[in-house]
């Protein structure tokens, strides 16, 4: 996987073949692509990294020569012609490898000293966060990260060290396919219920993954996160706790070997105590991100990097592209993209929001993210805005690998105004169709001084588009 020859990537516009392509081409690789013709987030990294992309998906694309073959996760032989045609007989004798997308990063971070960032939230924020750490702090790591970080210059990184730091989903049960020496499990709640029938099936797979941790191995763990201090004990490496003092719970009393207190905001950061290592200070709002910033600094300090460093550069940080990004002003109006798409993010986010902006009239457009996640997490979406001052909902985003309905964006409309007036809060909600709608919409009421969020984990960043075209 480092140096192959010419790769070929069908579907290389999602975030994570984007990062893996980066990788690989900045390794010496040929790398050649395909995918939609719709532009996306991607389009600009793969650019800049010099890789073509062939549009729309046709047998023609495929080079005659290949050495290797990776296809995205949402892809088949029933629904891609490519996929089709390389894995008939004919293709197939001519012995050309051809791996999904988790197998070929698995075998990637394999070969290298993986330290892999899992779990339900905050994935590539932490990943990365420290990458950028530990690369500003010369320790030249590798890394692949699920989103844009505009940083590090695109999603991935190719230092000269064995070390590589790596955003590993659950999803699918991909992490089967990696055997980590590190693992920062940042938390454990429920997710993905189009492919994890309950929640013990869920927790189970980062059970399986911390088994793996070598003895000589390290696991780092929100140490008041109740489910993963659970999957902790399965970890024959060593165990390194945070947490915020704040929110400590009262099913246990462990003690965390990183514990931040006294948060506080000052003009654009957020200050928090740890330990007896003085003050530190970040960019990044909300408690969430004090959390990944604990991770960061346990996982910094556990791979050499001096504690004068890590307070400088992690104040340094700006964050990813569509993770709490501020794109601009619109008539006045702050507009921020935000990932956020299960209930726990959604909270955290608006959280952060307002209390980094507690003045400000909070306005939200919501792009629900498949109709699997909506139905087994309804009664949490229901109660997930209540921070926003008013709440747009578009139809939901579904996911080509699951069936529609069994709910609606009007459903959860209906159940979100009900429980606003049992509990007496006045907040603004209706639904709206699409993009084009809420791109209209905004157009017409966007007022100079509030903040106006756009949310999910769809393409809902396209309202932000349409609204900054000049005439």
């Amino acid at each position: 996987m480092k140096k192959i020859g010419t790769i070929y990537m069908i579907g290389i516009k999602g975030v994570g073949m984007t990062m893996l392509a980066q990788f690989l081409a900045a390794a010496g690789n040929k790398v050649i692509g395909s995918d939609v013709s719709e532009t996306f987030l991607t389009d600009a990294v793969l650019k800049k990294s010099g890789i073509r992309v062939k549009t729309p998906f046709a047998v023609s694309n495929i080079p005659a020569k290949i050495d290797l073959v990776i296809y995205s996760s949402a892809f088949k032989a029933e629904n891609n012609v490519e996929l089709k045609y390389l894995e008939t007989k004919k293709n197939k004798d001519k012995k050309v490898p051809i791996i999904c997308y988790a197998q070929a990063l698995g075998e990637l971070f394999n070969s290298y000293k993986g330290v892999a960032v899992c779990g339900s939230h905050g994935k590539t924020t932490t990943t990365a966060w420290l990458a950028y750490v530990l690369s500003k702090a010369g320790k030249e790591p590798k890394a692949l990260i699920g989103s844009r970080v505009p940083q590090l210059g695109g999603s991935a990184l190719n230092g000269k060290s064995k070390l590589l730091v790596a955003e590993v989903d659950e999803y699918q049960n991909k992490l089967k396919y990696f055997q980590p020496v590190g693992v920062l499990l940042n938390n454990i709640d429920y997710d993905h219920p189009d492919f994890f029938k309950d929640e013990k099936a869920y927790n189970q797979v980062f059970i399986d993954f911390v088994k793996k941790i070598p003895a000589s191995g390290f696991l780092i763990i929100d140490g008041y996160d109740k489910k993963s201090v659970a999957a902790a004990k399965h970890s024959r490496g060593q165990v390194i706790s945070y947490g915020l003092a704040a929110k400590e719970m009262a099913w246990t009393k462990v003690t965390v070997n990183y514990q931040a207190r006294n948060v506080r905001v000052r003009g654009a950061y957020q200050y928090f105590l740890l330990n007896n290592l003085g003050e530190f200070k970040i960019k990044l709002w909300g408690e969430h991100n004090i959390k990944n910033a604990l991770a960061v600094i346990a996982a910094a300090r556990k791979l050499g990097v001096s504690l004068a460093n890590i307070k400088k550069y992690l104040a340094q940080f700006k964050g990813t592209a569509r993770r709490g990004q501020v794109l601009g002003k619109y008539k006045g109006a702050i507009i921020i993209d935000d990932y956020a798409h299960h209930p726990t993010e959604i909270k955290a986010t608006l959280e952060g929001i307002s209390a980094y902006w507690p003045k400000k009239n909070i306005r939200v457009i919501f792009h629900p993210h498949t109709f699997t996640r909506t139905k087994a997490l309804f009664s949490d979406f229901v109660t997930s805005f209540s921070r926003a001052h008013e709440l747009t909902i578009l139809d939901i985003y579904g996911s080509a690998r699951e069936k529609k309905g069994g709910t609606s964006s009007q459903i959860l409309v209906k159940a979100i105004k009900a429980e606003n007036k049992k509990r007496k809060l006045k907040q603004r909600v209706e639904n709206l169709k699409d993009i084009k709608a809420a791109t209209y919409y905004l157009k017409q009421t966007a007022k100079a001084g509030e903040v106006i969020v756009l949310m999910g984990a769809g393409d809902v960043f396209r309202v932000a588009d349409n609204l900054f075209i000049k005439k």
